[in-house]
């Protein structure tokens, strides 16, 4: 079965202004590259982006382009965040509020394109649920795994992949989910919305907090009540590149998830911690974003017949983003 690609030509309208990391050129760059290395024939939908993405590596099969999924029901973003928090962002988007924090921005249609953003990811677990797919990706912005349960933050609105789980678990009868979260930062709003339920494992490899935003994601954070062990924190020192990266695969990711043998995986995939990317300061090529997912792919066949689905977080150099989610997309393969 081939490997699915979700997206949609509105997440562009999610207008951030001149000069923030998380625009729409990130999708623009990501089309392109894709398309440059054979994965994808259609026509971009995001619009052309002059940029030199340098050789990039041959696909062997095409991705499976999903139809448009519709905006999410609000009921399955209620399976995470509370109604105020909804209704905050949705009026917060009606009366066009530039800032709901120092980094997070809205415009009108940023309601919208954010409950788009979740049903795009919903649709990639069905096309895996239902057999279209092996495995899937969903290319969309905003991104959501700094989202709280009551709180909107760096960059993300509501927790895509933290829904998702939700909608696997009640939607489609799964019993347990992994969460792989290897974007730079930490994934507190992931962590916050699982940290006591031992049905879904997070694991999150991020530079360290003491020297990276949001300030979360300590090795000693390991879930609390009943939850205590289901979490696990990676945090990597500055200047962390592939090695490290792929040694704290083997010897704690993997075993983790065999542990747990989950019955499907999502991955909050952030490109920010290519070497190139200003936002942070850990070192992996995109080689090295190719090699993290190989494991996870592995991992997905062995414990639950490779389901998993990948949704974009993270990744603010064009260039690096475009290269690595190519790398990412042919690791899935």
């Amino acid at each position: 079965m081939p490997v699915a690609f979700g997206t949609h030509p509105r997440f562009v309208d999610h207008l951030t202004g001149a000069g923030h990391p998380e625009r729409p050129d990130r999708l623009r760059a990501i089309a392109a590259a894709v398309r440059l290395a054979g994965l994808i024939d259609s026509p971009n939908p995001f619009g052309e982006l002059k940029i030199a993405f340098g050789p990039l590596p041959t696909a062997r099969e095409k991705l499976l382009e999903l139809p448009l999924a519709p905006p999410v029901d609000e009921r399955w973003i209620q399976t995470v965040h509370t109604r105020q928090h909804i209704e905050s962002i949705r009026l917060a988007c009606e009366s066009d509020q530039a800032l709901i924090d120092d980094d997070t921005v809205v415009c009108r249609e940023s309601f919208e394109i954010a409950k788009l953003a979740v049903g795009t990811v919903l649709g990639c677990c069905d096309a895996v649920i239902d057999g279209r797919a092996t495995r899937a990706f969903a290319a969309v912005r905003p991104p959501g795994h700094h989202a709280e349960p009551a709180r909107a933050m760096g960059f993300c609105l509501f927790g895509n992949v933290a829904i998702a789980a939700r909608y696997l678990q009640q939607h489609h009868g799964i019993g347990r989910v992994a969460i792989v979260d290897f974007d730079v930062h930490h994934g507190n709003g992931t962590q916050k919305a699982f940290e006591s339920d031992p049905s879904v494992l997070f694991i999150s490899l991020h530079q360290s907090p003491r020297t990276c935003y949001p300030g979360t994601g300590y090795a000693s954070e390991t879930g609390i009540g009943a939850g205590a062990g289901f979490t696990l924190n990676v945090p990597f020192n500055p200047g962390a590149g592939d090695g490290e990266y792929v040694a704290a695969m083997e010897a704690k990711v993997l075993p983790a998830l065999d542990g747990f043998a989950p019955e499907f995986i999502l991955v909050s995939a952030g490109f920010d911690a290519h070497r190139d990317d200003p936002l942070a300061q850990i070192a992996l090529s995109e080689e090295g974003f190719h090699r993290i997912t190989r494991l996870l792919a592995q991992s997905a066949d062995h414990c639950c017949g490779g389901k998993m689905v990948s949704v974009l977080e993270g990744g603010y150099d064009l260039r690096a983003l475009g290269r690595s989610v190519v790398q990412h997309l042919i690791g899935l393969m």
